[in-house]
């Protein structure tokens, strides 16, 4: 059961470096008007709390 909650932390992992990176190439865009529709930060805080309750409940698991 570790491993996978392990697993599950890196891949949240992942995806918060992924929303962080396109988060700032979305800040540092030549075009204003082009924006996009995907809530960068939001993905970011969220991935980023499901790491920690990941990483919390593995450590906690037996």
């Amino acid at each position: 059961m570790q491993v996978t909650l392990w697993t599950g932390c890196a891949a949240a992992i992942g995806v918060a470096g992924l929303s962080a990176w396109a988060d700032r190439r979305r800040a540092r865009r030549t075009d204003m008007d082009a924006v996009g529709f995907m809530p960068w930060p939001l993905l970011l805080i969220l991935s980023m709390i499901a790491a920690a309750v990941c990483a919390a409940i593995a450590l906690n698991a037996k």
